[in-house]
């Protein structure tokens, strides 16, 4: 069996070292398991107090991905046992929430250990390198946009594509998609749309532009890096390595989807409630490829999916960080419960027939009640899983 994450120290010249981490499951496009989180955690706690690792430099196997995402398809068999049928009414299906705990502990122990790793990873004081190239979808972008010092290549594709396997854009979205420029976290939100490097660097999920051939010379020079002893000035110095690479690929950077619609994007999502919102998208006639792709992305999700994701974000502005991830994972472990998740990963992932029976036809149509009951939390404070978080 090939481990699923590699950890190497490189030596530096100076007698410091860098520690490199490789996900390591590139037929699954890295996808980040709970075995993957299981290696990656302890490791990174380690790392942090090792008084002679200077920097952190994580990147994924293989040309294709950084990380596509969480390995969802494992989560399957656990939601199959316990989730509730899209097949119920509604009416049934309120009934049956407020009467049925059976959660399942297999979305909850998963969700709680990627959590925690996210969160670890934006509050690690050492400098954290990602090298967020090809595929970052989902978990991904949970550890690419925690990190101090985040690269992009010119392969990046970058989503939270959540909308379409009935789940909503976590690994602490409801915290960076309100820091992005007005209009764009939502507009990504709900329509899963795939941004670009200069996107990335736009919406500010990446500070770096580099091209992918520069890599293996980066980790060399990483190393001929004069390291100190203070936390402060080796970030500097990482940032400054960074930029000189930089500004050997910025003729590369491709165009910014995003920065051109802006304008537009921001006049679509300021409207007073979703479903004026979710119209506004869909009726836009405009002939561009991008954008056309996130409209039909928003037409074909889940509604149930677009209701929550809304919520979270109105909840989330000027929470904090621990917070965000708190909130998420009592709507992570619901997701498990309601159904909508396991209809979301079926139709995609495992039947692959791609055609979902959401629970619901539109915003308008879901109920209100339900919507209250992903946002109850199911934990008291002090009983929740994460209550140790910040």
């Amino acid at each position: 069996m090939t481990d699923v994450v590699l950890f190497h120290e490189l030596n530096c010249d100076n007698g410091k070292k860098v520690g490199v981490i490789t996900l390591n499951s590139p037929k699954s496009l890295n996808a980040l398991s709970g075995e993957m989180i299981g290696l990656l955690y302890p490791q990174l706690l380690t790392w942090q107090q090792q008084e002679d690792i200077a920097a952190v430099f994580l990147q994924g196997e293989g040309e294709k991905s950084f990380c596509a995402g969480g390995d969802i398809v494992h989560l399957y068999e656990a939601m199959k046992d316990n989730a509730l049928k899209n097949s119920i009414s509604s009416e049934d299906k309120i009934k049956a929430l407020i009467t049925n705990k059976n959660f399942a502990p297999e979305i909850e122990d998963y969700f709680t250990q990627e959590y925690q790793l996210d969160y670890l990873i934006h509050t690690f004081n050492k400098p954290f390198i990602v090298w967020g190239s090809g595929i970052v979808m989902g978990g991904g972008l949970g550890m690419l946009v925690g990190g101090s010092h985040r690269v992009v290549t010119e392969s990046s594709r970058i989503a939270m594509p959540e909308i379409g396997i009935g789940l909503f854009p976590d690994v602490g979205g409801s915290y960076f998609l309100n820091k992005m420029p007005a209009g764009c976290g939502l507009f990504l939100a709900l329509t899963g749309a795939s941004i670009n490097a200069a996107d990335a660097k736009f919406c500010q999920l990446a500070d770096y532009f580099i091209e992918q051939q520069f890599k293996d010379n980066f980790l060399n020079q990483l190393k001929m890096i004069n390291w100190g002893e203070t936390i402060p000035l080796n970030h500097d110095k990482a940032s400054q390595l960074l930029q000189e690479f930089e500004q050997g690929s910025v003729s590369k950077l491709p165009t910014s989807f995003l920065r051109e619609h802006q304008a537009l994007i921001t006049q679509l999502v300021e409207k007073q409630d979703l479903s004026e919102i979710v119209a506004a998208i869909l009726s836009v006639e405009i002939e561009d490829k991008w954008f056309n792709r996130a409209q039909k992305s928003l037409k074909r999700g889940s509604a149930l999916s677009a209701q929550l994701a809304y919520s979270q974000l109105q909840l989330g502005k000027g929470m904090p960080l621990a917070d965000c991830f708190r909130m998420e994972l009592n709507l992570a472990v619901k997701c498990g419960h309601f159904g909508e998740f396991l209809e979301g990963v079926r139709a995609l992932l495992i039947d692959k027939d791609n055609s979902p029976q959401w629970q619901y036809s539109s915003v308008e149509a879901i109920d209100s009640k339900v919507v209250d009951w992903f946002f109850e939390s199911k934990w008291s404070a002090v009983e929740h899983p994460l209550a140790k978080l910040g």
